[in-house]
This record gives structure tokens, C-alpha cells and sequence, in this order.
């Protein structure tokens, strides 16, 4: 059986929530249409087409469109070696959608990331914290409008309250320069004029 084929069968089973299959470069992409709904979509991949592996849940911010969020699961059978990417989208307004752990616990972890990252929320996640970020941390990083040099915190007993400044680190490469020598940063306090 190939991706393509079990596309097709998760489509028969959900005529109305799935997309017809898409295929780019020999990977095949179905969209869910009703995000409330992921958690039984994924329940009958796994049980009933045998994605027995999530290899990955990510999220991608579309600052300035609606919606917001997508969120792409990526799905592997063991068994039969095939791959199918699952794609969902996301109001701003709703920010939220049934978590998937009690289908592949790893999405616990991958879950959280997306949450302490992107401020997604997982309802029914068994325990749904910070994972990167301190508890408390009002800011979500990975956001597309999260300024570079971060913001500014009076938050107590946080080790920084000022950004981080960019210019000048230790790991800036610097535009330009003559060879890669000079545009080396570990090597710019060692360099002789």
C-alpha cells in the first residue's frame, strides 16, 4: 500500500473534514478542514491505517493572514514505511485544538513546544506547561511579531531584563569583510591589523 493510497482511505473514511490528497515531490498532504476534529482523524490513522509514529507536530505563524496557524503533523507507518503529512488551520480567535497524546504520546512534548512557543493551546493535554520557556513568561518566541532583539521585562526574579543585544555577539557574523577570515566570529578577537 502506498501514501497515496492510505490518503485515500482516510479521505473515504472522512469525506466532508479531508482534503483530496496532494502530492509535491513524492510526499502526499492532506488538509482537515475542522480542526475540533484532529484527535479522531488521528485515532483512525493510527488504529485503522497504522500510523503508528508521529514524527513531528510543528506550527507555522502567517502574521497578517487568516488564519493565523497551520499545523502540520507528520505521520509514519513502521510497519508498511510510508509517510502522510497532515495539515490544519487555525484562527487567531480559536487558538486551540484537541490534543493528540492519548493517540501518540510524543505529541506531549511536541504539543507543549508549540504551546510555550506559539501560544497554541492543546485542550485535554494532561499537562500542558512551559517546556523552553520559564513559567510566567508572558512572551510567545517564535511568533512572527516576537521582536529579534526580544522585550523588555520588570518580571521578578528574571535573569535578564533587558534584550539581548544582536550587534557585536560573539556569534555575529560580520557583512562583508574581505575573506571568510574576517567575517569569522570566534576569530574577529584574535585577528592583527
Amino acid at each position: 500500500m502506498t501514501s497515496l493510497e492510505l490518503a485515500e482511505k482516510l479521505k473515504l473514511q472522512f469525506p466532508a473534514l479531508i482534503s483530496a490528497p496532494a502530492e509535491f515531490r513524492g510526499e502526499i498532504t492532506v488538509q482537515l478542514s475542522e480542526p475540533s476534529q484532529v484527535a479522531e482523524v488521528c485515532r483512525f490513522a493510527k488504529q485503522s491505517l497504522q500510523f503508528d509514529y508521529l514524527v513531528d507536530l510543528s506550527s507555522v505563524d502567517n502574521y497578517g493572514d487568516e488564519p493565523r496557524w497551520v499545523l502540520v503533523y507528520e505521520l509514519y507507518g513502521l510497519e508498511h514505511r510510508c509517510h502522510l503529512r497532515l495539515k490544519i488551520s487555525l484562527s487567531e480567535e480559536a487558538g486551540e485544538l484537541p490534543t493528540v497524546s492519548d493517540v501518540w504520546r510524543t505529541a506531549n512534548w511536541h504539543e507543549r513546544e508549540i504551546y510555550d512557543m506559539m501560544g497554541i493551546r492543546f485542550s485535554g493535554h494532561p499537562d500542558l506547561r512551559r517546556i523552553l520557556m520559564w513559567e510566567g513568561y508572558p512572551h510567545y518566541p517564535l511568533r512572527k511579531d516576537f521582536p529579534l532583539a526580544g522585550k523588555q521585562t520588570d518580571l521578578p526574579d528574571v535573569a535578564f531584563t533587558n534584550p539581548a543585544p544582536l550587534e557585536g555577539g560573539p556569534f555575529v557574523t560580520v557583512a562583508g569583510g574581505s575573506d571568510t577570515l574576517a567575517r569569522e566570529p570566534r576569530a574577529r578577537g584574535e585577528l592583527t591589523p
